[in-house]
């Protein structure tokens, strides 16, 4: 073998040495370890968190929608009796106008003409 080959073989075999994976120590797998537990503690409490902002959210649009569904049918109610009240109105208004001009033709029946 020659000196070249010889050095690109011992080249090769440091580079394999460098990107070999080195077994952390022990006491870094752990403190990795409780890294990831608190990370998953602090995750399952956001988790937590959102849900119940959420069926604190759901429940606010639920009374909403039965707020809306009361509001609704009151409107409706108020409506109806409007068209009532308006029906009323008009036909106690035509009674009036009718009693008006038979009070004028009885008036003008007893008045004398004065066409003469």
């Amino acid at each position: 073998m020659s000196i070249f080959m010889m050095a690109a073989i011992g080249t090769g075999a440091k580079k394999q040495i460098k990107n070999a994976v080195v077994p952390e120590p022990e006491s870094e797998l752990k403190k990795r370890n409780e890294e990831l537990e608190k990370e998953l503690k602090e995750s399952k409490e956001r988790e937590e968190q959102m849900r119940r902002q959420l069926q604190s959210a759901w429940e606010r649009l639920r009374v909403a929608e039965e707020a809306e569904e009361r509001l609704c049918s009151q409107l409706g109610e108020l409506e109806a009796e409007a068209v009532y009240q308006a029906r009323d109105y008009h036909d106690r208004i035509v009674s009036l106008m009718e009693q008006l001009s038979r009070a004028q033709r009885l008036i003008h029946e007893a008045i004398p003409s004065y066409s003469t």
